[in-house]
């Protein structure tokens, strides 16, 4: 009777009803999140089932293209070996032993092949051509009965040819060190040069350098830091130079080849008919056989 007085008893039922309308809005946003539950699980699965199908044709073009006559079979190398010393002069005598009849040796010097094969290197190569292509530069050796299939990558590249003969092309200039050869190792703070006479050194120079590798913290700026240790890398670097020109003037060298760290080598890159990068550490002497024997180390592929 009050409630009623009170106008609460309306209030009452209408609260009532609020509860049951939301109630009803709940269940109805359990169902629907189910529903959405089930849709995303039903994606997923015709996602992997897509999957599974992709998969499964690529599978059968692999196949597809493994059983075309005319397709560009890939395949690994047999084999890879660094040849030096003893092992490399074996290899290189085997080489130049083979002989058959007119034209049945190809020497091929392959020093681009991002273009592609010639096109006789590339029909002899056969299903070898893509391993020979990812070896390049390179030199190519093979014979019209396929039983030599090699690629040899020698320190000195010489210029692309494709030679059939009745023996195979190997210059031991290619390979190894000849006549009169001086050879150096520049890095930031060392510097070797050596002289060398059918590839047995007979004179030697080199020295250390005291350049700054860490900067304190105290002191003086990063900046300046920089400064004064670029400047004791540039007279590091006058003073290798100095040197490489007494060797090679009092030498009458056949050719120059410089090795060493990549951001400094192109200072004296100048003096040299050829360069190349090495990580050869250690003293002046110790880093200049590393490089030297590092150089004259030639990469076999076995096709």
């Amino acid at each position: 009777m009050l409630d009623e007085l009170l106008g609460r008893a309306e209030l009452k039922d209408r609260i009532e009803e609020l509860e049951e309308e939301k109630h009803h809005l709940e269940r109805q946003l359990e169902a629907e999140s189910e529903r959405r539950a089930d849709a995303v699980a039903d994606r997923q699965r015709a996602e992997q089932r897509v999957n599974r199908l992709e998969d499964k044709i690529t599978e059968l073009e692999d196949r597809l293209d493994r059983t075309e006559p005319d397709a560009d079979v890939d395949r690994s190398p047999r084999g890879t070996e660094s040849l030096r010393g003893e092992r490399l002069a074996a290899v290189l005598d085997r080489l130049q032993s083979f002989e058959t009849g007119p034209e049945g040796a190809l020497t091929a010097a392959l020093v681009d092949a991002e273009g592609g094969l010639p096109e006789t290197v590339s029909e002899v190569a056969g299903d070898c051509a893509a391993p020979l292509r990812r070896a390049a530069p390179t030199i190519y050796y093979t014979d019209d009965a396929g039983l030599v299939s090699a690629a040899l990558r020698p320190p000195l590249m010489p210029e692309g040819f494709v030679d059939w003969a009745d023996a195979f092309r190997v210059e031991a200039s290619w390979f190894r060190p000849t006549g009169t050869l001086v050879f150096g190792v520049v890095r930031a703070d060392v510097f070797a040069v050596g002289v060398y006479d059918a590839g047995e050194r007979v004179a030697f120079d080199g020295f250390e350098s005291n350049i700054k590798s860490d900067h304190s913290k105290g002191g003086f700026s990063q900046g300046r830091f920089e400064r004064i240790r670029n400047e004791q890398i540039d007279d590091h670097l006058d003073a290798a130079r100095e040197q490489l020109t007494d060797h090679i003037e009092q030498a009458d060298p056949d050719r120059v080849i410089l090795t060493g760290e990549r951001s400094v080598l192109p200072d004296l890159a100048d003096f040299a008919d050829h360069t190349a990068s090495t990580d050869a550490g250690g003293n002046p002497e110790a880093a200049l056989d590393h490089a030297f024997r590092d150089f004259w180390t030639t990469r076999l592929v076995r096709l």
